[in-house]
């Protein structure tokens, strides 16, 4: 079967792999999508994502759907032919973050496609994965496999809405418009944000925000669009640039809420840090996602605008276009890979 691994900085291969068995507790998934998220570009193209670098091969990918193909010895769920989605995390559920309800930042949580830890967990980017049997979600009647491949970036979003608190009737802002910061605006929009201002760079990732549902698109680098907001109440920084942080931080009300989402670069990043104190405001972050995963395949299922979000779907022999498409922000938004061939 093939599977896309990455061997290193710019080394990305659509290698033959072995068909895995499942072991006890374990299911067999035939993938038929992948979404390729900004983890695995930066892994593809800086061998590492944040502090997590990479030490070995790995297979990418955790944003995986398809259907049940068999289980191991003591393992059920649904049954096979089943199309289902697949929770990328597995918890310890023995630390103290565990025990706190806080699964999402657990200490010894495994992550399909994550250098996290050594050996790295290897991800969904192949034929055939084998899991947990406890990661598989059936999906929502009438939810296609397509449109349910955007679940975990989804559940990415709607935990760090849920970090911003109440959001309803609120003014919400959110810089960047890649897949995840377009995926913020329909669950801050979902939680009934009265408006929802986006920024970006470039003008094709903020028409893909509006087809998520933003109110007022902005360009980034202009300072006299006339859709800067004078301050809002929530703002969600999805770019992963200290730049953004640091707009979120200016305009953000006193006493307001700014969420860090993006992942930002290695080591220290400078921003306007005298504001959190002059004006009280509650600097957060999002980390992955929990029990959002379930509630983001119920909203997939009854919202098709979602469809608009994916920009092109690649099969996986052609692994290294759909990369390159997928980090030209200028012409795409969700890229999936397609494993059904």
């Amino acid at each position: 079967m093939l599977g896309c691994v990455i061997h290193g900085q710019g080394d990305l291969r659509v290698d033959r792999l072995p068909v895995p068995d499942p072991g006890p507790g374990q299911a067999l998934v035939a993938v038929r999508y992948g979404g390729i998220c900004g983890s695995d570009l930066h892994y593809w193209r800086h061998g590492g994502v944040g502090d997590f670098r990479l030490k070995e091969p790995m297979v990418l990918g955790h944003e995986v759907v398809g259907t049940v193909v068999s289980y191991g010895a003591g393992a059920s769920g649904p049954a096979p032919g089943t199309a289902v989605a697949v929770h990328p995390a597995t918890p310890c559920g023995v630390c103290p973050e565990c025990a706190d309800g806080r699964r999402n930042v657990c200490r010894d949580t495994r992550y399909l496609g994550s250098a996290a830890r050594f050996p790295h967990v290897q991800g969904g980017f192949a034929a055939q994965v084998v899991v947990q049997a406890e990661q598989l979600r059936p999906l929502p009647p009438g939810l296609e496999l397509r449109r349910a491949a955007l679940a975990e970036p989804l559940s990415v979003a709607l935990h760090a809405v849920r970090r911003a608190g109440d959001v309803a009737g609120r003014h919400v802002l959110v810089t960047g418009a890649g897949p995840i910061g377009c995926l913020v605006v329909a669950a801050a929009k979902a939680a009934g944000a009265g408006r929802v201002t986006v920024t970006d760079l470039l003008p094709a990732a903020l028409r893909y925000a509006r087809v998520a549902g933003a109110d007022v698109l902005v360009r980034a680098d202009d300072p006299d669009d006339a859709g800067w907001p004078s301050e809002v109440d929530v703002a969600i920084e999805a770019s992963g640039v200290a730049a953004g942080l640091d707009t979120c931080l200016r305009l953000v009300r006193r006493g307001g809420v700014v969420v860090q989402l993006g992942m930002l670069p290695p080591g220290h990043s400078p921003f306007a840090g005298n504001l959190v104190v002059s004006r009280e405001i509650e600097l957060r972050g999002a980390f992955r996602f929990d029990g959002e995963f379930d509630e983001a395949l119920e909203l997939l299922a009854a919202e098709a605008s979602f469809d608009g979000l994916v920009s092109a779907v690649v099969p996986v022999r052609e692994a290294g276009s759909a990369f390159a498409l997928a980090a030209e922000r200028s012409t795409s938004c969700k890229v999936l890979l397609d494993f059904g061939g």
